[in-house]
């Protein structure tokens, strides 16, 4: 079905590639039929799928160039976008490949520098400084304000007006590692040279280099071909310092590097000592597998160096995704290739090295399930990270603000040597957590009634799961959590109880005693997740309310209470904190914040914030789950027997009805089945005297409270859930 409705407002704006592959540009044929095409059948569906009619959408390339630009870059390369048509989406065909566009080609194209991106969508909310910035350049035709972006956090060490001289570090040893990139190129095609100098080294020198080959004879002898990441491997493997300045300094005199050598190299990632080559032995090894690392390297360099116009953009990118993935496709990790095009292009190529995996996920709150770093991992996962990457380093927020330092802060974040495995092929990260893997863990909702929860908490961004105790709705909301984050990572996910005296002071933000016995504002944790969320948009923050009834909603919230609604998150209704510092621009919660609340329906408090919540909040009722599903969970998982298990859920079905016919109680005060369902790994030598304990100690007691004016009426029921047994 055509969706041709215009949203009653619209700011999203879209950057689109206009090239398949980065082969044929189709620009002339878009513009000529008013529309635009997804060129891939699995990639980006849903992305097409979401964008609306009324939005703006503009087509852009983007490349680097060292030459020929509006300003000094001192050498270095410069990412650049070029846009080369705007328009309006007028419908979307909802089939996730095309849409149809009213379009006014830019001619000559304009060109954007610094803030760019390598997606071939790339979707632009405003509210943020950069992304103003770049929307009024696309579709206002303001001019771009170089020097503000010169001199921002990722770009002023390059290209900035004060360059400060800093102790020598990794990211200030780059230049070495790029002149010893440079001077390799030209072996590609003389590798017989490069090796022998490599030999003579060894020779020379009191210091194993690791050149022996193994051949399919069963014999060894001298390596007779080298892939350029294995002559860098030389001086990045787990030696000593000494050793990796003495390999380094051989290797930079037999290229010609007059750059000096680092005198330390703490921060470099590095090979492990065991395994330093990039390609496998010559007994196993393809015959083009070192061909294809050459080919890797020198797109690497193409398309970071190369002094690219607007029409080599598609080429040098094509030639650097099939470069990349057909390197992929050795029995090369992801974490070893990020790491080796760190190290020829330390500015623009991540490491991916295990560490900085880590300090990826800790600390900056990225969520790495979302780029398949595992066997599937491609380049465009590769580019994708990298420039959501860029986004959290340009934040204020951000402790460091280039590639050379997430590496450097993330080797050295312990002060020990970053430890590299024997095979970093196998990358320990998160597993993708899904709807899936709830029903894995033991919900007995169904999958329909699952998918229905995740996606309204997409489109709402706010939830409350309500239902009687011992349905599970903390459990179940956490794991909505993780699915929706897309992994069982407590990085963007935070969790809290709401209680009585619960204040506006204590949630988002209020006057707090300093050490200098002063009062000082301080940011509550509602604050601090919109902040965590705001420095990192790709990432998805959820914030896990527990008994979110039990507080009076309009103190603890205040002006957040209004900007919770989904079509209120933009900087558009952003509004002034009831606190707020001198100067401090109005807040707005950002669409990538998402709430979870937990209500106990049996609580009577209920009806006072009802009318507060049920506006801006999805309501979803959880129930006594004695089902199949819980009778397959309580037999196979927890390995209770049968026929107790079937007496278990007689009697408490008995209960509940008991408990909804009683006009004093009714059905939101029946008993959950969390009350009769063991964890899987716990250790039950006696499952009818867990039951027993479980009935004496949780059931009993709350029994006695909902009929604490019969007592013979808890003592009947409660007598009744282990008659018997």
């Amino acid at each position: 079905m055509i969706n041709t409705e215009t949203p009653r407002e619209s700011e999203v704006c879209w950057f689109v590639g206009a090239s398949y592959g980065g082969s044929v540009d189709q620009l002339p044929r878009f513009l000529a039929h008013g529309i635009w095409e997804n060129g891939y059948t699995d990639k980006h569906l849903e992305k097409v799928r979401s964008i609306r009619p009324g939005e703006r959408i503009a087509i852009k390339s983007s490349y680097v160039r060292k030459n020929d630009l509006p300003f000094d870059s001192r050498g270095e390369s410069v990412s650049v976008m070029a846009i080369k048509a705007i328009g309006v989406v007028t419908a979307n065909h909802g089939d996730g490949r095309r849409i149809d566009v009213e379009w006014t080609e830019i001619d000559p194209k304009r060109e954007w520098y610094f803030y760019t991106n390598r997606e071939t969508i790339w979707k632009v909310e405003p509210g943020e400084p950069f992304k103003d910035a770049l929307i009024d350049f696309a579709f206002n035709g303001s001019s771009q304000d170089i020097d503000r972006f010169r001199n921002s956090d990722f770009w002023r060490d390059r290209f900035g007006d004060e360059l400060v001289e800093e102790p020598e570090e990794w990211p200030r040893r780059v230049e070495f590692y790029e002149a010893v990139a440079d001077a390799l190129l030209p072996y590609r095609d003389n590798r017989a040279k490069l090796v022998a100098g490599l030999h003579e080294i060894d020779d020379r020198i009191n210091v194993a280099m690791n050149l022996q080959d193994r051949f399919a004879n069963g014999t060894t002898g001298p390596l007779t071909d080298i892939c350029p990441f294995t002559v860098f491997g030389l001086f990045n493997r787990g030696t000593t310092e000494e050793n990796r300045r003495l390999i380094a300094a051989e290797v930079a005199a037999l290229l010609g590097v007059t750059v000096p050598v680092p005198t330390s190299f703490v921060g470099v990632p590095q090979f492990n000592s065991q395994s330093s080559w990039l390609f496998r032995f010559a007994d196993t090894r393809g015959t083009d597998d070192i061909d294809i690392l050459w080919n890797l390297f020198v797109a690497v360099l193409a398309i970071t160096d190369d002094s690219a116009t607007a029409d080599d953009a598609e080429r040098l990118t094509k030639s650097f995704v099939d470069a990349f993935d057909s390197a992929r496709e050795l029995p090369v990790g992801a974490a070893q290739l990020g790491k080796v095009l760190h190290w020829v292009r330390p500015w623009e190529c991540i490491s991916l090295d295990l560490k900085t995996q880590s300090y990826l996920r800790n600390v900056l709150g990225m969520d790495l399930s979302r780029y398949n770093i595992s066997p599937g991992f491609t380049c465009e996962d590769y580019f994708r990270l990298g420039d959501d990457l860029i986004e959290i380093l340009d934040s204020e927020a951000s402790s460091v603000h280039s590639f050379p330092e997430v590496t450097l802060a993330a080797l050295t974040a312990d002060d020990e040597t970053d430890p590299v495995s024997a095979d970093e092929t196998a990358t320990p990260i998160e597993t993708s957590y899904t709807v899936d893997s709830i029903i894995e863990e033991g919900c007995f909702l169904t999958r329909e009634r699952l998918d229905e929860m995740l996606e309204k908490l997409r489109t709402k961004k706010n939830v409350v799961l309500q239902g009687p105790p011992g349905t599970g709705k903390t459990w179940l909301a956490k794991r909505l959590a993780y699915a929706l984050i897309g992994s069982k990572s407590r990085a963007t996910l935070r969790t809290m109880q709401f209680h009585p005296n619960m204040s506006y002071e204590d949630f988002v933000r209020g006057w707090r005693p300093s050490g200098d016995g002063r009062l000082t504002l301080v940011d509550g944790p509602f604050l601090e997740t919109i902040r965590a969320a705001i420095s990192a948009p790709s990432v998805d923050h959820v914030l896990v309310i527990e008994e979110i009834n039990r507080g009076n909603l309009a103190q603890i919230f205040g002006e957040m209470l209004t900007l919770l609604e989904a079509d209120k998150r933009t900087p558009d209704e952003a509004l002034h904190l009831s606190y707020h510092h001198d100067g401090e621009r109005p807040v707005h919660i950002p669409s990538n914040v998402y709430v979870i609340g937990t209500m106990n329906v049996a609580d009577r408090s209920l009806a006072i914030v009802d009318i507060a919540l049920r506006r801006r909040f999805a309501f979803f009722d959880l129930e006594p789950a004695f089902n199949s599903s819980w009778r397959r969970w309580v037999t196979e998982m927890a390995g209770l027997d049968s026929g107790l298990v079937t007496k278990i859920e007689q009697r408490m079905g008995v209960l509940n009805e008991q408990i909804a016919d009683d006009r004093g109680l009714g059905k939101q005060y029946r008993v959950g089945h969390s009350y009769v369902t063991p964890h899987a790994a716990a250790v039950r030598p006696n499952a009818l005297q867990w039951y027993r304990q479980v009935v004496e100690s949780e059931i009993g007691p709350l029994l006695d409270e909902y009929w604490f004016d019969s007592p013979e009426t808890a003592a009947a029921a409660r007598a009744a859930l282990i008659e018997g047994l």
